[in-house]
């Protein structure tokens, strides 16, 4: 009898119903849908979302261009580069994080929202493009703390050098290789 009443005491009643409450938990954890990430081309209506994302993305990766440069950089996005060329954008939860614009083969821009940085997501964006394209080739400037760390372990060489027309900031020319 004492056994009995061991088994049935308040406390293991408790318990009982913190471990269905815990699995209920996890379970619902389980079933909630992930936030996934899908890549669009890009739509007129995404302008003010990616003129945002390269606000918040750009001084990261290039804090030693002058506001008079990232200024006019800026307003070609707006008029030149994100209509003019094939840009896919990344999308988590539905919402704008990251876009890639490319002429030809070259990537022309790739900028991510800094919070979504680190988790894969240049990569898939890269990924994307060379499953369309092939090989790719990309300029990146000397100095870019975030872009040429990327490129090198993604597997891009440096293949010449040049220079960025509007401030005379040196770049590297890189490319993937083709076998």
């Amino acid at each position: 009898m004492a056994a009995e009443g061991r088994f049935n005491s308040p406390a293991l009643a408790e318990r009982k119903s913190a471990d269905k409450l815990l699995h209920k938990m996890i379970n619902s954890i389980q079933q909630k849908p992930e936030r996934k990430t899908m890549i669009r081309k890009y739509k007129t209506e995404d302008t003010e979302a990616l003129i945002t994302i390269w606000d918040h993305a750009e001084p990261l990766a290039h804090p030693f261009l002058s506001a008079d440069v990232r200024g006019q950089v800026r307003e070609d996005m707006r008029n030149i580069y994100l209509p003019n060329a094939e840009t896919w954008v990344l999308e988590n939860g539905g919402a704008p994080v990251g876009f890639i614009a490319m002429i030809d083969k070259e990537i022309g821009g790739l900028f991510l929202d800094p919070s979504q940085q680190g988790k894969g997501m240049g990569r898939q964006m890269v990924d994307h493009v060379v499953s369309l394209k092939g090989p790719l080739t990309v300029e990146v400037f000397k100095d870019n703390k975030i872009g040429l760390p990327f490129y090198k372990r993604y597997g891009f060489e440096v293949v010449g050098e040049g220079a960025f027309d509007a401030s005379g900031d040196e770049t590297f020319k890189m490319a993937m290789p083709t076998s």
